[in-house]
Parts: C-alpha cells; structure tokens; sequence
C-alpha cells in the first residue's frame, strides 16, 4: 500500500510489461503507414513496409529495502512498530522506482531516433537569463509547455495520455503566478486555483508534482543493468507522452519476514521489501525536458 501511495511514475504514466521468468524483454517500435494511389494493372505486394524496431530492456539487480526490529524495541513502544517499518519500505522502493522511470524519460528527451527518419528528443531550453529555477516565471513555464505540446502535436503524437511532472518550485509558480493556467476569464470551469495551489492542466496535459523529477548529475551505480546515468543539473521540468519509455517486471514488490528461528538467535525480526524489474527508452520522440539557459 504504501508503495503503490508514493508511486507516482506508476502504470498509468508509462508501458509496463510483466515477465515470469528471463533477464530482458523485448518492446516492439513501430513507424507509421503511408498510403499511395494504385495504378490499374499494377500488382500489390506489400512495398510499403512500415519501419519497424525493437527496445531490449533488462532487469535490474535485486533492489532491496531492510530493517531490523528488536523485540525489546516492540515491547517498549506503544504503536505499532512492524507496520510503521513497512510502510517505510515500501516508501524507499517508490521512491527508487520513481527515480528510476523518471530519469530514463529525461534521458530519452536527449536520445536520438529508434527509427531510420525518426525523430528524436525534445529538449526545450529557457531564454538566456534563467539561468536558476528561481528567475524562470510561471507563464514561462506554461509557454514551455505549450510549445513542446506543439511539437508533439506536429509529430503526430496522440493527444491523450501526455503528462507533465515538475518539481515543486516550478508547480507552484504556474499556480501561483502564472496568468493564464488558473485564470477563469480563460477557463470559466475551473483548472485549479490559487488558494489551492493546484493547476489541473496546460495545453491539455495533465501537470503533476514530484520529487523524483531528476535535477542532479547522476553516475552509474552497481546493480542497474539500464542505463540511469546522465546530467540533469539543469532540468526543471518533464513533459512526455505514456510510450517513451517502459518498465519491464520480473518480480513484483513483495514482502517478507524472519520465521522464529532467526528471533531467537537475534532476539527480532527481519523485515525485507524487495522488486526486480528495469526500466529502458521506448520512443524519444515521445519525451521531452524544460531546462535552463546554460548562461
């Protein structure tokens, strides 16, 4: 519960796909079909192939979250101590898995085509002078966004299905200051409102807020079999569409717990939250960051 709670990049903003037993799988890529006009006479024989690729993503290492519970500690406290403790690890698995899936989409905003023809990443950078997230205004970030929507809508990406994750610094700004996202002179219905602090959409997307939205320079770290290294000092912002980027699932999150033999020799209880699944680049075009002016 307390993982599906904190999952923010979860199955609905992304492709997740569930194996049962193998160290990859397979994401098929698709082009487009185009269409011509027949000649009398001449034979069909399929000519027109439709491009077509393939994503391998690969599990990750078993990713773990522990803890350990002495029964004295049980005895002493008044609450519940098991249930708090694993609930905490399930936070620390989200918070993984978040990080994780939203890196690969800031990677996928800087990766090339999949297809020959293809377009790659959106990467939209602010005008010179925001150069730090302090200085970049709210209508900045909502024009932002309505200019990769733009260019998604010019690649043919579906409408449906968009999302925009930012930090909490940029969310608030587009609520707080932005004169267009929440003004009902432009949207009598009602699209969030300042003494809510929420904003419910932008060009038709869907804006949510995460910590997780990756704003570091990230290096490699033992066990990710993906790629989830990458600079992203500059990024503020992600706006993608659910087909850039896939999960795939060996084992789900599950939960164990020490039998009575380890509780006497260590006089407590074990307790392990643990997944193995990985997360890999579908469609780049479908990506796109908001970042900074570099100076």
């Amino acid at each position: 519960t307390a993982f599906a709670r904190n999952n923010i990049f979860n199955e609905q903003l992304h492709s997740v796909r569930t194996i049962t037993s193998g160290k990859s799988a397979q994401f098929p890529v698709l082009g487009t079909a185009t269409a011509a006009y027949h000649t009398v006479g001449t034979p069909l024989v399929g000519a027109n192939q439709i491009k077509a690729n393939e994503k391998i993503i690969t599990i990750d290492d078993l990713l773990i979250a522990q803890s350990f519970i002495a029964n004295i500690d049980e005895l002493k406290n008044h609450y519940d101590v098991r249930a708090t403790y694993a609930d905490e690890l399930g936070k620390a698995l989200a918070k993984t898995y978040d990080e994780n899936v939203a890196k690969q989409i800031a990677n996928a905003s800087r990766a090339s085509a999949n297809l020959s023809g293809g377009n790659g990443g959106i990467v939209l950078t602010l005008a010179s002078g925001n150069t730090n997230s302090a200085a970049v205004t709210g209508d900045e970030l909502a024009a932002a966004i309505y200019d990769i929507a733009q260019t998604m809508d010019e690649r043919d990406i579906p409408p449906t299905d968009r999302f925009c994750v930012l930090p909490p610094a940029e969310y608030y700004k587009l609520a707080e200051s932005a004169t267009r996202t929440v003004d009902t002179d432009f949207n009598p219905q009602g699209n969030g409102s300042f003494a809510s602090g929420k904003v419910q959409q932008v060009a038709g997307i869907p804006i949510m807020m995460s910590n997780n939205v990756p704003q570091s320079n990230r290096s490699a770290a033992s066990g990710e079999n993906n790629a989830y290294n990458g600079d992203d000092s500059k990024t503020i912002g992600l706006v993608f569409h659910k087909s850039a980027v896939g999960t795939v699932k060996l084992m789900d999150m599950t939960t164990e717990i020490s039998g009575s033999d380890y509780g006497i020799m260590y006089q407590g209880t074990l307790m392990v939250a643990k997944y193995a699944l990985g997360h890999g680049i579908l469609r780049p075009e479908c990506a796109a960051t908001i970042k900074l002016s570099a100076s």
